[in-house]
């Protein structure tokens, strides 16, 4: 049984509703989009015809990676636990870390600048 109430909204209650379901939708969708942006790079693996060679991550202390402008994936900034330059390193920061950057720009960025490139 339906209510009198029911019977008779007005039209900018059913306006509203939409909107509300409009605000929902763009919501879900901007969440879908954080989390597939947070978990891509998470999803990449080195590719096999990348010009650069891969370094032996059992000589790194850190195992990150990030995903450059050009759409490579890239091991982040790290230490070599051999105290040796790391296969692949194009620099090294001034902190000590080795960079297997691919661009001059923003290179050591937050590793105190670049130290000498390799």
């Amino acid at each position: 049984m339906t209510s009198a109430f029911s019977q008779h909204r007005s039209s900018s209650d059913k306006e509203n509703d939409g909107a509300e379901h409009r605000t929902l939708n763009w919501a879900l969708r901007v969440l879908v989009i954080a989390v597939s942006i947070a978990v891509a790079p998470c999803a990449h693996v080195y590719q096999a015809d990348s010009y650069q060679s891969r370094p032996n991550e059992s000589d790194l202390d850190n195992h990150g990676h990030y995903v450059n402008r050009d759409g490579n994936v890239v091991h982040s900034p790290t230490h070599s636990r051999s105290g040796a330059v790391p296969q692949g390193a194009t620099t090294q920061c001034r902190d000590g870390t080795y960079s297997f950057s691919q661009h001059h720009s923003r290179t050591c960025s937050r590793h105190g600048g670049v130290s000498r490139w390799e």
